[in-house]
């Protein structure tokens, strides 16, 4: 066996490596940690689910591993200062949901703004009618950089809204803003002055609880907050208690870790926050560019002589590339 296949790929990129390779499928063990482990001892590559967790131990148990390799774009849940030490690549299709992670947050922005639309969806026919918001005209706050933001920043640009930005890691004198035609601000002018926030802020570990009671203080009351960044970069207390107290009307996030707004914790009863599972990455054509990235670089992987060196660098191709490696 040369690849073991957890996740599933697209059937054509999984054709393309069956030409090539001797490739198995067991979807059936993405939720069977031993089972991956047990069934991963002769494989030279793998395609894993985004929760399951490769560690120094899970590496001992794979000999002829080169290649690990994963549908979407965290990183979290791969030890990769061990995979370096084995010399096993880890890949990463880290900007195949760009398009779709923006497409998702401009569609909850207005959803958000034109919130009667969701009533008659959720089956209420007769709802009464919501006067909404128009996108045109608003200042929309730009709360990181990653890449989803530059798509969503010419997308929202295209509607006719002010786009103000910060990011904790990005100077305001960087040549970006100007490129994006986002006006860089500072934290508090952001929050203060947007009339809807978007949150896409490549997490580390230091941005835990990043926005807490000291930034929702400066909320224009009303705000709109939607987010595909881990909901560990907010205070559960202090967004409760905006979300509760009006300075958020309602906040969308998608992909929330379990337990963020869970039964005992301060956000369970905030009827006006929305945790969507992962929806912003998951589109056809998402999966389709993240399949044939996936597939190329395990091939390449695979065909290079032993010892020789890989990369680490979990980057993936452009989201426009073609649909072949």
């Amino acid at each position: 066996m040369d690849i073991l296949l957890i996740e599933r790929l697209q059937p054509e990129a999984v054709a393309w490596l069956e030409a090539r390779h001797a490739v198995e499928h067991r979807p059936d063990l993405a939720t069977d940690p031993a089972g991956i482990r047990a069934a991963c001892r002769e494989a030279r590559a793998i395609v894993l689910p985004r929760k399951a967790v490769v560690t120094r131990d899970f590496l001992s148990a794979a000999p002829r591993l080169r290649a690990v390799a994963r549908m979407h774009a965290d990183t979290d849940n791969t030890d990769l200062e061990a995979c370096r030490e084995r010399d096993v690549r880890v890949i990463h299709a880290r900007t195949a949901h760009v398009r779709s992670n923006a497409e998702f947050l401009l569609t909850a922005l207005l959803m958000l703004y034109r919130r009667g639309i969701g009533l008659p969806l959720s089956g209420q026919r007769h709802a009464d009618i919501r006067v909404g918001r128009e996108l045109n005209g608003s200042t929309i706050g730009l709360l990181g950089l990653a890449p989803a933001a530059h798509t969503l920043a010419l997308l929202l640009r295209s509607l006719g809204a002010r786009l103000i930005g910060y990011d904790p890691a990005v100077h305001r004198s960087s040549p970006v803003w100007s490129r994006l035609k986002v006006e860089p601000v500072s934290l508090y002018e952001l929050v203060a002055f947007a009339d809807a926030v978007s949150v896409q802020v490549m997490y580390a570990s230091r941005y835990q609880g990043f926005v807490n009671e000291r930034v929702l203080a400066h909320c224009k009351p009303g705000q709109y907050w939607v987010g595909i960044s881990r909901s560990a970069l907010f205070e559960p207390i202090a967004l409760s208690q905006a979300l509760a107290d009006g300075r958020i009307e309602a906040c969308v996030l998608d992909g929330a870790e379990a337990g963020f707004a869970s039964r005992g914790t301060p956000l369970h009863e905030a009827e006006n926050l929305y945790l969507t599972p992962r929806l912003g990455s998951h589109t056809r054509e998402a999966r389709v560019r993240a399949s044939w990235y996936v597939a190329g670089r395990i091939h390449e992987a695979l065909s290079q002589p032993a010892g020789a060196r890989t990369d680490h660098d979990v980057s993936a191709s452009p989201i426009d590339a073609p649909l072949c490696p």
